[in-house]
């Protein structure tokens, strides 16, 4: 079994909470309840279409932001996207490996020049190999070829050599990639359900605590935090089994 990552940061600051909401207030309230309990915040594309840059600026508020717009476009579109993005100075952003190898080239380039034009820090890039929706039979349905960890071994692969700072993955492609890609790739997990949540329509899933072991860097983690009565609370609870299964203070 590959060696995980040391844990070189507190359980909690693994954590991506992700708010997919709409509602600006919802998403402010949500975000100033979890500040502290997480490493950061998750905003998608249901909040950027509804409030745009200036309601991902009222939300993140200085947090440590997960901008995960899923950009797939030509080269010189994403290009774009991705200078444009730089300003709103996320921590990790998102971009689809199906884009190919020319596309996320241009996106590299694109981020490291609107940082350095800004100056600021460029966003780490992470390319999404398959959606955590995704089954077997829905690759076959879609035309792409399987088996599941292949497809998403050959995206990894061709994301690393193209100059992406990680992936997003499955939690069951975390040993898997983490051994094709080495111990500095970024592996950003979604599908996280601890054993008290429900599943939902994640078809792969993994607990917290499982996931890091495997080699997991971050979790986004959605419902099982924000469905919660309690959100703060859920998110400590998640730190503390993720603390616990490492030996590691939270």
């Amino acid at each position: 079994m590959p060696q995980s990552p040391p844990l070189d940061r507190a359980p909690e600051e693994r954590i991506f909470a992700a708010l997919d909401t709409p509602d600006l207030a919802q998403a402010a309230r949500l975000a100033r309840a979890l500040k502290g309990a997480v490493g950061g915040i998750k905003l998608g594309k249901e909040m950027f279409t509804a409030q745009g840059p200036d309601g991902v600026r009222a939300i993140s508020g200085g947090e440590r932001l997960f901008l995960d717009l899923k950009f797939h476009d030509i080269p010189n579109t994403v290009a774009g996207a991705v200078r444009a993005a730089v300003h709103l100075r996320p921590y990790l952003l998102t971009l689809h490996a199906a884009g190919g190898r020319a596309m996320m080239q241009a996106a590299a380039e694109a981020a490291r020049e609107a940082a350095e034009d800004a100056g600021t820090q460029a966003p780490r890039l992470l390319a999404i190999t398959l959606l955590t929706s995704l089954d077997e039979s829905d690759l076959e349905a879609i035309g792409q070829r399987g088996p599941v960890r292949d497809q998403v071994k050959r995206l990894a692969a061709l994301a690393r050599d193209s100059g992406m700072d990680g992936v997003v993955c499955s939690p069951h492609e975390i040993e898997a990639l983490r051994s094709l890609c080495g111990p500095d790739f970024l592996l950003v997990v979604p599908g996280i359900r601890p054993a008290w949540a429900a599943t939902g329509d994640q078809k792969r899933v993994m607990a917290p605590s499982e996931a890091v072991a495997a080699g997991a860097d971050y979790l986004v983690i959605g419902r099982p935090i924000t469905g919660q009565a309690d959100p703060r609370a859920a998110a400590r609870k998640i730190a503390e089994e993720i603390a616990a299964a490492s030996g590691a203070g939270s």
